[in-house]
């Protein structure tokens, strides 16, 4: 779940296995998709090419993909256990 116009990019963590972020761009012309794949990199030290949206470009609810890493993987990373 993405919430954008946020006052700064912000992972909340996971509630009933969905991920939920905030995101300081607006969810105008994709700003809000770009400033989430951009985030997810850099926390999850992976390219932002890695990073995909799968499903719900338009919507607050997205499913995303990470190439390469496994959703175990990816909370470790987010020290999210």
């Amino acid at each position: 779940m993405v919430y954008p116009n946020a006052a700064r990019n912000e992972v909340l963590g996971f509630t009933n296995g969905i991920l939920r972020v905030k995101v300081a761009a607006p969810p105008v012309k994709g700003k809000a998709n770009r400033e989430l794949i951009a985030c997810l990199g850099r926390l999850l030290g992976v390219g932002k090419s890695s990073v995909n949206i799968v499903k719900g470009h338009t919507s607050r609810s997205k499913i995303i993909t990470i190439g390469g890493l496994s959703q175990e993987e990816v909370i470790r990373r987010l020290s999210l256990d």
